[in-house]
């Protein structure tokens, strides 16, 4: 069965009534997997990243002041979390946690993370909830570890991987590419290797027509031994920040073809479940559930 990496720190962080993030979100995919057949046995707890594993991507002086609380107010709404050391060790293990759904994709083939895809942190700021890059972070450890493997980054989510790019941009073992909205955030954009921007309103068919499009050219052009997939759900139509006009069965749709095409083609597939932003919890939870549920079709079943 598919492995699955979880932690229940990811939803154990306190935050300001009515705060923007969805907290709650990760305990309750972990529960809909239980309740729709998983086993305990496919859950994998995820060892915590390190500073100093930190520190070898990001800024040493980003690091110390985050972790000492030295951010000043305009560092912090960027943000958009209030610091606590509980937010430190979720941070870590969050991290952790995209490591070792890497490594045991390379290992089994395939692997999901109950978390991951902060891709707005650069090398020394934060933005839009993301503190530290979990997956820069990952394919940079992954690829010292193995100087030969290549492992192209296919971001989904409605945001830009901005944060990403920058961060990888000297490394020619690894390929980013960023499948976003044109005119959400970050209002100001960067440059992955490859970007697909589309318009506000974008629907189904033009959308997966873009993503497999976009693959099927990155990974004959690159050929990638891994890809570590950002399979967000703010693309969905109901989606608070996500301006795309995306159905439920669009986003199934678009996780069966990455995870089938991966599986087709022999290429090892890392998932976080990236960004989602609803305050009806129910319907989110069943957006992030239809990577769940293709994961399932193509190799469980």
């Amino acid at each position: 069965m598919v492995p699955f990496i979880y932690d229940p720190i990811y939803s154990d962080l306190d935050l300001p009534e009515r705060h923007r993030y969805p907290i709650h979100k990760y305990k309750k995919l972990y529960q809909w997997a239980l309740d729709h057949g998983a086993s305990a046995g496919q859950f994998l707890r995820p060892t915590p990243l390190t500073w100093s594993q930190v520190k070898a991507v990001h800024s040493a002086d980003y690091v110390r002041k985050l972790r000492n609380n030295e951010f000043d107010k305009r560092e912090w709404r960027k943000v958009g979390f209030p610091w606590s050391k509980q937010l430190l060790t979720r941070t870590l293990t969050s991290a952790g946690g995209t490591f070792a759904t890497v490594k045991t994709a390379l290992d089994k083939r395939i692997a999901i993370h109950f978390s991951g895809g902060y891709h707005h942190a650069h090398y020394d700021w934060g933005s839009g909830f993301c503190l530290i890059n979990d997956l820069a972070i990952s394919a940079i450890m992954a690829t010292k570890a193995q100087p030969n493997l290549k492992i192209l980054i296919f971001d989904t989510d409605v945001h830009q991987g901005d944060g990403t790019a920058t961060l990888l941009r000297e490394h020619e073992n690894i390929f980013t590419c960023s499948i976003h909205g044109e005119r959400n955030f970050p209002f100001t954009k960067v440059d992955s290797d490859l970007d697909v921007a589309l318009p506000k309103g974008t629907t189904d068919g033009a959308y997966l027509d873009a993503v497999k499009h976009t693959l099927h050219k990155v990974t004959n052009d690159f050929k990638p031994d891994l890809i570590l997939y950002d399979a967000g759900v703010d693309i969905y139509r109901r989606d608070d920040l996500g301006h795309l006009d995306v159905s439920i069965e669009g986003i199934f749709a678009r996780d069966h073809f990455v995870i089938d095409y991966a599986k087709r083609n022999n290429i090892s597939l890392a998932a976080v479940i990236g960004g989602g932003y609803q305050r009806n919890l129910s319907r989110l939870i069943l957006a992030h559930a239809q990577l769940l549920r293709a994961s399932h079709q193509v190799w469980d079943v």
